[in-house]
């Protein structure tokens, strides 16, 4: 069977040659007799693995020294709790959270179960179908950081530019972003991405932190693993880490290296983007779910035809046509197009075929 084309949300589409070269190797990684899948995560071949991924990681982002590089498990979900275990209750006990659609919201939602959490900015007015204004953002004092989703995977958001915090320290959710396109690691305290989206397999955390935030010492009541404090020490080794996962993601970090890194990456994710907007703000049955132009998201395209039964029989003959996933979020509806690195400007240029047909036929 042909590859289709899938603009999943997560677990989403992989480079082709990254799926090749996994292959090749499953059975014998390097000549050692066995796939990774099967080897020890103490053994020489997959510490080699883990340290080259780091150093790859590091090279693309331009992370310093100053900053720790952990690969986790348990999911952005899971962080919607480390993150103020770690970061606020060795310190002030309060955060400050901008909720911009559901996955800011949830982060919200958990972290008040644990520290004060005050909503300092919200999109719910709206519906989530533009980013509040943060021009003028009130943060409290005591505030020990400030919490953003930097893309709303769910309503195809984004931060133009990263909002004014003062001297507060600044935790981006860069989950549906991760490595789309060049990011100041310096300007976050934390910042923390599934790998799911951009950069491999489900199942691995990727946590990029600021060393002096890491509390010194073992947090009492907190779990030992989910305290960053035991993973630093370790190097991501405490216990058996997502070992395939981690191996993916090196295979992946290589291969942006290969085309030009992220600054390549990222003109080529705003060719595709540029493409299926125009294409929907050109469209008289389409229309963009985000209100503020400049508020789209580059990665998860959301838009609608205003019509439940249309949006369903767009979503059934678009994967008859070999383009899937394309069926909006459970929580909204309509339609969304998740055009991750990975996705092939063909596919994105199928897929505008595909819309004008559809509404040619569907007048």
């Amino acid at each position: 069977m042909a590859r289709v084309y899938n603009f999943s949300a997560g677990p989403a589409v992989l480079p082709e040659d990254v799926l090749k070269e996994a292959a090749a190797e499953l059975m014998d990684y390097q000549g050692c007799g066995m796939s990774v899948m099967e080897m020890s995560h103490r053994s020489p071949e997959f510490q080699g693995i883990l340290q080259q991924t780091e150093e790859d990681l590091r090279e693309l982002l331009a992370i310093p020294d100053t900053y720790d590089v952990l690969f986790l498990q348990g999911g952005d979900t899971l962080q919607f709790a480390e993150v103020p275990l770690n970061l606020s209750t060795p310190r002030n006990g309060t955060a400050a959270y901008l909720v911009t659609g559901q996955w800011s919201k949830k982060a919200a939602a958990e972290a008040k179960r644990l520290i004060e959490a005050p909503v300092v900015a919200s999109g719910a007015k709206t519906n989530f179908s533009r980013l509040p204004d943060c021009s003028a953002l009130t943060i409290p004092d005591e505030a020990d950081y400030v919490y953003l989703c930097e893309n709303e995977t769910v309503h195809g958001l984004k931060f133009p530019e990263l909002p004014d915090v003062g001297n507060h320290v600044l935790v981006a959710d860069q989950s549906s972003m991760f490595l789309s396109e060049p990011v100041d690691v310096t300007r976050y305290g934390l910042i923390h991405a599934g790998v799911q989206k951009n950069v491999g397999p489900a199942g691995l955390q990727i946590v990029i932190v600021r060393h002096d935030l890491v509390p010194a010492s073992e947090l009492d009541g907190v779990p030992t693993m989910l305290q960053y404090r035991t993973h630093v020490e370790k190097r991501s080794l405490y216990n058996t880490p997502p070992c395939w996962n981690i191996y993916v993601c090196g295979l992946v970090f290589k291969h942006l290296k290969s085309i030009g890194g992220l600054v390549a990456m990222h003109e080529r994710n705003r060719e595709k983007a540029q493409l299926l907007y125009d294409a929907i703000d050109a469209s008289d049955l389409f229309h963009g779910a985000v209100s503020v132009p400049e508020h789209r998201s580059l990665m998860n395209v959301t838009f609608v035809t205003g019509n439940p039964e249309l949006d369903a029989k767009f979503v059934a003959e678009a994967k008859a046509a070999g383009l899937l996933n394309l069926k909006g979020h459970r929580s909204v509806g309509g339609l969304r197009a998740s055009i991750y690195n990975a996705m092939p400007l063909e596919g994105v240029r199928a897929l505008v075929r595909f819309m004008q047909d559809f509404e040619r036929d569907n007048r």
